[in-house]
């Protein structure tokens, strides 16, 4: 019953919190505009760079999305640690919310973004190593291929099948890790019919605001 009330609290909590968009904010504090409808109409850290470019704010961005996800997660798998031996659990559940939000976020008419910065947060609290290994191959695929969205859904295709070699707390720790990663891809699918048109931009440290 406790165990029940936790995850209860952590889904909405996460939820909300997941909500919470930098991109949108800051495009709005500094800008005065609403970076849905700008570029890609994605209210990520790629697209701000891509309309507004590669300043400090951008980087907040991208910090404040990974930020705001570890905290929730980190405080539901200290609780599940804590009082349930199931951070693991705990940390993906979390996190699956986080996602959640930040794709539909109630705060701003459930329209969000793509999830992987909430989802690459996540996974620190599931397992590093999983992280290092996703991490490096995201690294490889964007610096290679130069598409953010093909590296996010490789990285994300890549944890829920090296999990179960590292070891996983319970079943539910796969299924929702699947999940995860299902939902990353499927918030994409704009991006592969993009890519299959020739259209999808490609990434750069370098590039400038759009004109």
């Amino acid at each position: 019953m406790m165990m029940a009330v936790v995850l209860a609290v952590s889904a909405v909590v996460s939820y909300l919190m997941g909500g919470l968009n930098g991109a949108i904010v800051a495009s709005r504090l500094f800008h005065h505009e609403d970076i849905r409808e700008k570029g890609s109409g994605n209210p990520g850290f790629t697209n701000y760079k891509r309309v507004y470019g590669n300043g400090l704010v951008t980087w907040l961005v991208l910090i404040f999305d990974v930020v705001k996800t570890m905290f929730v997660v980190s405080i539901t798998a200290w609780v599940m640690w804590a009082y349930f031996d199931q951070w693991q659990f705990g940390a993906q559940f979390s996190g699956l919310c986080a996602m959640l939000g930040h794709c539909f976020p109630v705060w701003y008419r459930f329209k969000g973004g793509k999830a992987f910065m909430a989802g690459f947060a996540t996974i620190w609290f599931v397992d590093w190593r999983m992280t290092l290994m996703a991490m490096a191959l995201f690294l490889l695929v964007l610096f290679t291929l130069k598409y953010m969205s093909v590296a996010s859904c490789t990285a994300s295709l890549f944890c829920p099948i090296i999990l179960p070699f590292l070891g996983v707390a319970n079943i539910w720790v796969e299924i929702l890790a699947i999940a995860g990663a299902a939902l990353i891809i499927l918030r994409h699918h704009e991006n592969f019919a993009k890519l299959l048109r020739g259209e999808e931009s490609k990434f750069s440290l370098k590039s400038k605001k759009a004109s």
